[in-house]
């Protein structure tokens, strides 16, 4: 602000200059008194003007750099953070949590058992609550959308963080669903020989349904909903010629599937392979799991051939991800750890092989780094492999949940709800 200032009182004694000058001509008849020597090399004024700018100039660019550069060593110090305390900044109590499980929801808690389900802030306080009796509850979440059914049961709820989204029945046992953001619903039906796909609104009304033989198409292991539910994925499992094999077909139900055979717009076969994972990360991203490989899908109308990344002689044991990053959990050796983490981002690519020993609960991504946990310890670590905090609990935990930074956690127990920062 202060070379603006300057420059603005450059222009002003310019003006007041001019105006001194035409006064003194006019009462002054000496030509020798406005004599200028031209061979004086003192710069001119125009000259002194256009060095000053050039100084403005070169002073702003160095503020800039200086400040990029602080701003820059401020993010890697702030990005590789490692921290050494976890410190209690509230705790609520919990009650009825006997054979209740935990989830994410959004920035919020879900607890669902055998009676009921309720979603509750990260503050305690109260959303909404769902009742019903279920003999093995089955919970589906895509982002801040859930559908709860049960196992070879007939009704499915769906709700969001504000509410119930509705209800849905069917006449036929339920073996699996998936749901979008939407709250569109898919639903595997077990119908004698035939295996039904049946689509349903977050209300109960069917917009489609597939059907499904051994013969034909396989049997469908694996299925998911885009988030905006205009795709779906299912990976069927198959036998030809003696030789196990498994389908992974893509259904839109948009424009561009419309005039296709069943809506299905591409179709992918992997003989002598079992893929029992199929996911969504996002509306233009799936991945599969096989037992040699992982496999992305990328295509927002259509899913194309798929980056293939082979898994030889790995053993996967647990497959996590969030909407931009996909984690295996492989055994791992003796000498590097019991366990081999291998994270891969949506396009694809392997960023990062992590060793672990610690027995594992759930992993949780959350930008850039992920937590490790099990009911007594967790870890906290950086997709640039660095650890940056290990802790134990006082109370047996239940489930950890990002907060709104970084470093804030909440923390699940059977008696409370914790929030947590690390420091």
């Amino acid at each position: 602000m202060a070379e603006v200032r300057n420059f603005r009182d450059y222009r002003n004694n310019k003006k007041i200059s001019e105006e001194i000058d035409d006064d003194l001509v006019d009462e002054m008849a000496d030509d020798s008194f406005l004599y200028v020597d031209e061979s004086d090399d003192e710069p001119s004024y125009q000259e002194k003007i256009r060095n000053h700018k050039l100084l403005v100039f070169y002073r702003t660019i160095l503020t800039m750099i200086v400040a990029a550069a602080i701003v820059v060593v401020v993010y890697i110090n702030w990005k590789e953070k490692i921290y050494t305390e976890a410190r209690e900044l509230s705790s609520i109590s919990l009650t009825g949590m006997d054979g209740v499980s935990v989830y994410s929801l959004g920035s919020c808690i879900l607890r669902v058992s055998k009676d009921g389900a309720n979603c509750i802030g990260a503050d305690g306080s109260a959303k909404w609550d769902q009742s019903f009796e279920m003999q093995q509850p089955i919970v589906r979440i895509c982002n801040e959308t859930v559908a709860i059914g049960d196992k070879n049961g007939n009704i499915i709820y769906v709700s969001n963080l504000g509410g119930s989204k509705g209800k849905i029945n069917t006449n036929l046992p339920i073996k699996e669903f998936c749901v979008s953001s939407q709250g569109v619903v898919s639903v595997i039906l077990k119908d004698g020989n035939v295996t039904r796909i049946n689509i349903y609104d977050s209300k109960g009304t069917e917009l489609a349904t597939i059907k499904a033989t051994m013969a034909n198409s396989g049997y469908p292991v694996s299925m998911s909903l885009s988030p905006n539910g205009q795709l779906l994925g299912i990976s069927y499992l198959g036998e030809k010629s003696g030789q196990v094999g498994t389908k992974v077909t893509f259904f839109n139900f948009g424009d561009v599937g419309q005039n296709k055979t069943d809506n299905m717009v591409s179709s992918f076969n992997y003989d002598k392979s079992v893929i029992p994972v199929e996911q969504f990360l996002n509306s233009d991203t799936n991945f599969a799991v096989a037992d040699d490989r992982i496999l992305f899908f990328k295509g927002a109308e259509v899913p194309k051939n798929p980056i293939t990344n082979l898994l030889p002689n790995k053993e996967i044991l647990s497959v996590f991800h969030s909407n931009n990053y996909v984690g295996l959990v492989c055994a791992g050796n003796s000498e590097k750890g019991a366990y081999e983490f291998l994270v891969y981002n949506s396009s694809g690519k392997l960023v990062l092989t992590h060793y672990f020993d610690m027995a594992y609960t759930n992993i949780v991504f959350s930008d850039d780094q992920f937590t490790i946990y099990n009911s007594e310890e967790w870890v906290l670590c950086g997709l640039d492999g660095t650890q940056r905090y290990k802790g134990r609990f006082d109370n047996t935990v239940l489930s950890i949940i990002p907060g709104p930074s970084r470093s804030r956690f909440t923390v699940v127990t059977a008696a409370d709800l914790k929030q947590i920062e690390l420091r």
